[in-house]
């Protein structure tokens, strides 16, 4: 099965009244261990690097978020700035002129996608929601 049509579901349910998508990268990986579900092929997809998959599902795997508050989330090579999680699911970040992230779990994945500089994180966060509670709706 391929996850990648869930890309672009993500990137359409980021979009506005306008009609503007708020999310332009996204990818699945899985909470054990951090594997990429989505393939780096997809032309919006978000491409962790070296061990940044394996970082963020440790964090969310143990529920101890205190590497991200220390350390920041590295995604594509850029360092994020941690703003918070809510509820051990969802964990918001930032960086000045790179855009925003959001990372939301399901029971066994984990749904991340990039917000633009100058996009709606909130948007953003709404497209993530989806995916991630139509697999955790699937018991994934």
């Amino acid at each position: 099965m391929s996850w990648d049509p869930y890309i672009d579901n993500l990137v359409a349910q980021s979009k506005d009244a306008t009609g503007t998508a708020h999310a332009d990268k996204a990818c699945i990986i899985g909470i054990d261990g951090g594997a990429s579900w989505t393939s780096e092929g997809h032309g919006c997809a978000l491409k962790l690097q070296g061990t940044e998959g394996a970082d963020i599902a440790r964090c969310f795997k143990s529920k101890d978020f205190s590497p991200f508050m220390s350390n920041g989330v590295k995604v594509e090579g850029t360092k994020y700035q941690f703003l918070r999680e809510e509820d051990s699911k969802l964990v918001l970040c930032k960086k000045k002129g790179e855009g925003a992230l959001t990372i939301q779990c399901s029971k066994t994945a984990l749904v991340v996608a990039h917000c633009p500089e100058g996009g709606q994180q909130g948007s953003t966060n709404k497209g993530v929601g989806v995916i991630a509670d139509y697999l955790e709706s699937m018991n994934m």
